[in-house]
């Protein structure tokens, strides 16, 4: 090797190294990012639930406004990407310039990595939440109340698709393209924010929150299909039927498979997780197991909860159940907030502004799409016929939410070119009014009942 190979290796190593340095530095600005980032989330959560708990409002709906103050529509400390927001506007880029020695030239690179482990971070979230709603649900109670969710899912898909669908082509001349985009958005329901609200009001297992659980999961299936077939319209003019057919089937046979076949392995479960000698091993089987079907679920395009919550469903029929119960909650805790928090902090409530001239038409647009989206939902409890005891209305106000589903229907359109700024901007006000006064209503109607019933009952108690 001459002199000049030599200096040519070795400036070829100082690069390498340099380079590996540069990596390294912009990995730890990540770490730093996304480290402030949960600080962010976890205050703004934490002090959200202490207020709504003191005001007797439902915890979630601290989180979901914690999210939404700290987000794109007011401080902008948590923004993302999606929301066309950039590193610029990022209060904790700018944070880490300032004191981390960040470099404008990187910014980009680092805002946009730190959004994604956050949104990561996130679904993780709303996975690990279906997953304890699935162990804290009856399997038996399920089947049993399966027609009923059925009726119910079936009609707060239909009634709102169409009402709204007709409703802004005959009333608003809206196209019909954009028109069938915004009917599709009404029919999603949150399964997230109405389970969270029924677990925290103690009626996760009574027969009306199974139905509205066994019917938001429906809902789900069902919504995913219509958003699929939407797609499809806006993509190619037409509807792919096979591709409907295909959905259609996947997501019966995967619910189904996963139930039947579940019972057959439980015990297997019960016999490996008894044989460990290790710590964790109740938690950590149960998370492979959960996160597998989530994976499969998502192969076959689906969405990743309806396999937690499936796995949820199987192994509350084990003996493990409680045990596992008690060990799945920190996790939640950890991970559960994030995701609350950044659907309220990627919900831009400017659309509301009224003296925005751009948001006159939205806003009239969407007072009728938040009439319907409440109206088509909350007849859906009154299609459960000859169950006089029932509480017929919260079944209904249980199906309201639209939640992140709701603004997944939103980002496709808006990303397809098929929405004008009016009806994307309406169709996310809807979004937001859902749901935000879901979790309170649902707290209202429930204890109205409560109320109701407390004379009848203290009567029964003195007569025995």
């Amino acid at each position: 090797m001459n002199f000049f190979d030599s200096l040519s290796f070795f400036t070829h190593i100082h690069l390498l190294a340099t380079t590996n340095e540069s990596e390294a530095e912009t990995g730890s600005l990540i770490l730093a990012g996304v480290l402030l980032s949960l600080v962010i989330i976890y205050f703004a959560s934490k002090l959200g639930e202490e207020i709504c708990s003191r005001i007797n409002l439902p915890p979630v709906l601290g989180q979901l406004v914690g999210g939404v103050i700290v987000g794109v529509s007011a401080l902008g400390l948590l923004i993302f990407p999606e929301g066309g927001c950039t590193a610029d506007d990022s209060l904790i880029i700018q944070f880490l310039q300032g004191t981390a020695g960040l470099t404008p030239e990187a910014s980009t690179g680092v805002f946009a990595a730190q959004s994604e482990v956050i949104s990561l971070l996130s679904e993780l979230g709303v996975i690990i939440l279906l997953f304890e709603i699935g162990l804290e649900s009856d399997l038996k109670e399920l089947i049993r109340v399966g027609p009923q969710a059925a009726i119910v899912a079936v009609v707060g898909v239909v009634a709102p698709f169409v009402s709204g669908t007709a409703g802004l082509v005959y009333l608003f001349n809206v196209p019909v393209v954009p028109a069938i985009f915004a009917g599709a958005a009404l029919t999603a329901t949150s399964i997230g924010i109405t389970a969270k609200v029924l677990a925290e009001l103690g009626q996760l297992s009574s027969k009306e929150g199974q139905i509205i659980i066994g019917a938001a999961v429906l809902d789900d299936v069902l919504g995913i299909i219509v958003l699929a077939v939407v797609a499809s319209l806006v993509k190619t003019g037409e509807i792919q039927i096979s591709n409907v057919i295909y959905l259609i089937l996947s997501a019966g046979a995967f619910l189904i498979g996963v139930i039947v076949i579940g019972r057959f392995i439980s015990p297997y479960f019960v016999g490996l997780v008894n044989e460990m000698k290790t710590r964790g091993q109740v938690l950590l089987t149960a998370l492979i197991f959960a996160f597998a079907l989530s994976y499969i679920a998502t192969a076959i395009h689906l969405e990743a909860i309806l396999g937690a919550f499936a796995a949820g469903l199987v192994l509350a029929e084990t003996e493990k159940r409680k045990e596992l119960e008690e060990q799945v909650i920190p996790l939640a805790d950890f991970l559960v907030p994030v995701f609350f928090v950044c659907v309220g902090a990627k919900t831009d409530v400017s659309v509301l502004n009224p003296t925005v001239p751009t948001n006159r038409e939205g806003l009239i647009i969407a007072t009728f799409l938040i009439v319907v989206a409440i109206l088509g939902k909350v007849i859906t409890g009154f299609t459960v016929f000859g169950q006089s005891e029932l509480n017929k209305i919260a079944i209904g106000v249980g199906m309201i939410p639209r939640g992140e589903v709701g603004l997944v229907f939103a980002g496709v359109g808006s990303a397809s070119g098929a929405l004008s700024e009016a009806t994307e901007a309406a169709i996310i006000m809807m979004v937001i009014v859902t749901t935000f006064v879901a979790p309170p209503l649902l707290r209202l109607v429930f204890k109205e009942t409560e109320t109701t019933l407390q004379p009848i009952t203290e009567s029964l108690k003195k007569d025995s």
